[in-house]
């Protein structure tokens, strides 16, 4: 049978795939792609782009899509066995693409392609690409020394070990907790469909409490710290049942939200805030916490960044990093954050003086402390707007919400979305997985999509999109006819299976909060899904500029908000009634509900980050956590305890792409919010309007990276971003 990362005939085969087959299959298309880079450097003719960019450009496709499929695996599927032999060959993959960005002669001939008259001939996208790869090239050291390129070279190779380490020890550590009860009066003020998840989990757990690896066991209720007494218990809290909580989003947040025993909320808490810290769980077997602590490797990653940017003549990584961003100076990012911050502030001063005061008055709570801050919040909530996040939750199960998710963008960008048969042969890595066909208005094929929406713990926590194939022109073999390639991508979530509630299986509800992580990840899929462009540099959101490639998922996110959008994908799990308008109303006043808040720990994160990678020294007497604290003095208004630990699940910038780049939501939130106040202006009354939905697609969507963001926004919106429908849809039109 054929390797099946070797097949590049039409959809991965997930089911065929297996450890063995990785290394085999990584080894060969790397030889491959040399070979292709050795004809390409050789080659004695002019280069153009049917002879030098072609050929590179398909050989290193299949090396990327094969690589793709191990990489999502590992952030799916975890195991040991999958785990080594993906760190095994992840130093080759970036060794390869690594020595390609150094390529003297490489670099010459893209520089005589973009000398060549023909230059101006080519389509946009081509043009657009040849560009990118000069300044790759740059930033890939290709104008280095020999002997410098030789130690840039290895510090891109420590660095994705590095990064992959983090990431590794903070999905180890997260797995590793677990906190089993036995108390019914503990669990009390937590839903009953999460109650049903723990004690499943609880009755899956086949190891006596007493030895289970990680987990505590709860000796008894302090009743004199725990704020609201339980008012009996339903069903699922009866005497002999004990329940399983864990770190895993769908289990830690409602804890931290509702339970009224503050005993567990802070013991839930510490176990989070610490995790992959020299204070956290301890690694089996060896009991020793030094083997999951992420610590020594964010000295070394930003160590290592910055000799990078260093040997490439910048002065720090963030130099670097806003190489190929919209923002183009650490001080205009700095100063972009700090004008928000300003304007953040009062807000958030205000919103923490309201939760203070009504803590103390109506939860007796003197001193609000971290692990009150959410569950205090939603009492808050709903005394002032009489409703709870689990209210709401109950009106949106899946089986509502992605039908009503895949018909606002029918309507919007003229399209159709159909679940694939189970007939169709589709390889899936695990039941839960769902797979769809896009068609455009004529009923063509043009994108597929995967959804894997339920967290486990092979699975790294959080939400993303990637893509597994992108759009482009391909030659069909052996008949000299080519044919677009159709883009397929994955949409990967943590949100709650459904559960066996007495007898019955419940669909997955989703909080409002998640139904908007899903229409951002979906935003970001219809970036990719979407396109019009046929060359692969800036197909889809290739070559997108960091700080804008947040914009279509951002932009998702408004339409949360939207009667004619949740009247149609909204079902009471029980009663089957819609959502009432009177319940939205009260959701509508309370969007803004601690917007200052929120804002100003989007800000305080991204500060921390821009000022790791433009002015802190990694060698000197000061600490990533003084570097924190200096920041938080400056503009935050809510301290964490000393022993939180943030950097060390701070994965967006230590094991994802987001270092010196963290400000991209901001920034993006800029741009999407003005963009989707043209929809509001549309003038027809309803935002979901066919017209300026077409606009956004064919002006945004479709020409993924071919072109400047800006000038994509340009072209939508009319005019150049401005600040104001940012502020006024998060509260602060008056700041």
């Amino acid at each position: 049978m054929t390797n099946p990362l070797l097949d590049f005939s039409g959809l991965p085969r997930f089911a065929d795939i297996r450890t063995e087959h990785i290394t085999p299959a990584i080894e060969q298309l790397l030889a491959a792609g040399r070979a292709t880079v050795g004809q390409a450097r050789s080659d004695d003719t002019a280069p153009t782009w049917q002879n030098f960019v072609q050929p590179m450009e398909d050989a290193n496709e299949r090396l990327s899509r094969a690589w793709g499929q191990v990489s999502h695996l590992n952030a799916v599927m975890n195991s040991p066995e999958l785990r080594e032999v993906y760190n095994a060959n992840l130093p080759l993959v970036t060794q390869y693409f690594a020595e390609l960005a150094q390529d003297q002669v490489l670099f010459e001939k893209f520089k005589q392609l973009r000398n060549d008259p023909e230059f101006e001939n080519l389509n946009r996208a081509r043009k657009k690409i040849i560009e990118n790869e000069l300044r790759d090239f740059r930033l890939g050291g290709a104008e280095l020394p020999p002997e410098k390129k030789e130690r840039f070279l290895r510090i891109q190779e420590e660095l994705s070990a590095l990064c992959a380490r983090f990431s590794d020890n903070l999905l180890d550590a997260t797995n590793s907790f677990s906190l089993t009860i036995d108390n019914a009066d503990e669990v009390a003020g937590i839903p009953d469909d999460v109650l049903q998840t723990a004690r499943e989990a609880a009755e899956k757990d086949d190891v006596a409490p007493a030895t289970r690896q990680g987990a505590e066991q709860s000796q008894g209720q302090e009743r004199g710290q725990d704020a609201i007494p339980a008012n009996g218990r339903s069903a699922v809290t009866s005497r002999g049942a004990r329940w399983k909580f864990t770190l895993h989003a769908p289990s830690y947040q409602p804890v931290m939200q509702y339970a009224d025993s503050r005993t567990l909320r802070e013991k839930m808490y510490r176990a989070y805030s610490t995790r992959a810290s020299e204070i956290g769980t301890p690694a089996p077997p060896s009991g020793n916490v030094a083997d999951w602590d992420n610590t020594p490797l964010i000295g070394k990653i930003l160590a290592l960044r910055q000799e990078e940017a260093q040997l490439l003549g910048f002065k720090c990584y963030a130099e670097v990093s806003l190489a190929t961003k919209m923002a183009t100076t650490p001080k205009q990012v700095l100063d972009f954050l700090g004008e928000l911050a300003a304007k953040a502030r009062p807000y958030a001063e205000r919103d923490l003086q309201e939760l203070r005061q009504f803590a103390a008055d109506k939860l007796g709570l003197e001193n609000l402390e971290s692990w009150d801050l959410a569950y205090a919040s939603e009492k808050l909530r709903l005394e002032r707007y009489a409703f709870s996040d689990q209210e709401v939750k109950q009106y949106f199960p899946e089986t509502k919400v992605l039908p009503g998710m895949f018909k606002l963008v029918e309507h919007l960008y003229g399209i159709t979305i159909v679940p694939a048969e189970e007939s169709a042969g589709i390889q899936l890595w695990h039941p839960d997985v769902k797979f769809f066909h896009i068609s455009d208005a004529k009923g063509k094929l043009i994108g597929q999509f995967y959804i894997d929406l339920y967290a486990r713990p092979s699975k790294r926590g959080g939400a993303w999109m990637d893509d597994a194939i992108s759009r482009r022109r391909i030659g069909v073999e052996g008949s000299g006819e080519q044919r677009v390639q159709i883009p397929v991508a994955y949409l990967t979530c943590n949100f709650a299976a459904p559960v066996n509630l007495n007898g019955q299986i419940r669909p997955a509800l989703f909080t409002h909060h998640e139904v908007i992580t899903l229409f951002h990840e979906f935003g970001h899929g219809l970036h990719h899904l979407l396109t019009q462009v046929e060359d692969l540099g800036v197909s889809g959101i290739n070559g997108v500029e960091w700080d804008a490639v947040e914009l279509p998922s951002q932009f998702m996110e408004n339409f949360c908000w939207e009667w004619e959008v949740l009247a149609d994908m909204t079902q009471h799990v029980d009663s089957g009634v819609p959502l009432l308008r009177e319940l939205f109303d009260k959701m509508l006043a309370a969007k803004n509900f601690q917007s200052g808040l929120q804002a100003l720990r989007q800000i305080e994160f991204s500060l921390f980050d821009m000022h790791l990678h433009s002015a802190f020294d990694p060698g000197g007497e000061k600490t990533v956590l003084q570097l924190l604290d200096k920041i938080r003095k400056q503009v935050a208004v809510i301290f964490p305890p000393e022993f939180n630990r943030f950097p060390n699940s701070f994965s967006h910038i230590f094991a994802g792409g987001y270092a010196a780049g963290y400000y991209s939501y901001k920034w993006a939130e800029v741009l999407s919010a003005d963009a989707y106040s043209l929809f509001e202006e549309n003038g027809t009354g309803r935002v979901v309007n066919t017209q300026t939905g077409a606009r956004f697609r064919d002006e945004i969507l479709a020409v993924g990276g071919s072109r400047p963001a800006l000038e994509s926004f340009i072209a939508f919106r009319g005019r150049e971003p401005k600040i104001d429908a940012l502020l006024r849809h998060i509260g602060m039109a008056g700041a």
